[in-house]
């Protein structure tokens, strides 16, 4: 795939998460009165509060802006340069699409509106980080400490915005604060499942074609291998055990890298919870 191709779909699903955001915010989030927790959670927060005192509405996008000034700069510095200039892309489009949207009311049972509120907002956060970019404020969090750590930290974050919440909950009261829990897991869990970079598997390969098969995982993930002598109790034959761990987001890839070479391999894949040690990621630009 070329770079301008790249490019183009990187645009492409910058623009797609920002329309799903923005929509999101004015039909489901707002028709439920959730806040969806991080930074957009907080500048809707604020809105409500400075309309309700002040009878002022000032735009989404001048809150968002100011509060992802500082994690924009830390990112900047210590996670990547492309990721940090693509994700302000991101925190501009998205803020400006959801001021621009009209609201729209879908439904008004807030259960529904925080389930699947939660959902789409997954989906656009999703398709940020799919490209080498993120939503800002809190994600620009994640993606510092998952970048340092190696670990997955989206379940720390959903931890933080529930604290959030209950001091939401303790201030404006407790329904819409635990429905806003219910939006925030749901979104964490879509994350999960969608985005899996830091997330890693462990590939089990029964083989004789060990050489062929550790050099297209090399080249695929940038990974080693460890090599093990077996016998197949089966026809009594030699047969070479390769042992990796490989990041969940390259998995699919490997293996059809894999099966390629050879087409008789037994593969295994297994979840890898803990990992000690090193291991490579491929650095964000």
């Amino acid at each position: 795939m070329g770079k301008k191709t790249q490019f183009f779909i990187k645009i492409f699903m910058i623009i797609l998460g920002s329309v799903i955001m923005a929509v999101n915010i004015n039909t489901l989030t707002n028709s439920g009165g959730l806040l969806p927790g991080g930074f957009t959670g907080v500048t809707l927060l604020l809105q409500e509060i400075i309309l309700n005192k002040f009878g002022v509405k000032i735009p989404f996008s001048t809150f968002i802006w100011i509060m992802n000034i500082v994690p924009a700069i830390v990112c900047y510095k210590y996670v990547g340069k492309k990721f940090t200039i693509y994700s302000c892309v991101v925190i501009v489009l998205a803020s400006l699409l959801t001021d621009i949207i009209p609201s729209y009311t879908f439904t008004n049972d807030i259960l529904l509106c925080a389930i699947f509120g939660g959902i789409l907002n997954g989906i656009a956060m999703s398709c940020f980080l799919q490209v080498g970019a993120t939503s800002g404020g809190t994600d620009f969090i994640a993606m510092f400490i998952s970048h340092k750590t190696g670990k997955d930290a989206w379940n720390f974050i959903l931890m933080g915005n529930v604290v959030v919440l209950l001091i939401a909950g303790i201030l404006f009261g407790w329904n819409k604060a635990l429905y806003s829990i219910i939006y925030q897991y749901a979104s964490t869990q879509v994350l999960n499942i969608l985005y899996k970079k830091y997330q890693k598997t462990t590939v089990l390969i029964i083989t004789q074609k060990h050489e062929e098969v550790y050099q297209v995982i090399h080249q695929v993930s940038n990974h080693g291998a460890t090599v093990f002598n077996g016998k197949g109790c089966y026809n009594n034959s030699d047969k070479k055990l390769l042992y990796t761990v490989i990041s969940s987001a390259e998995e699919n890839d490997v293996i059809k890298a894999i099966r390629k070479v050879d087409p008789d391999s037994f593969i295994n894949c297994l979840e890898t919870k803990n990992l000690y040690g090193k291991f490579f990621f491929r650095p964000t630009e």
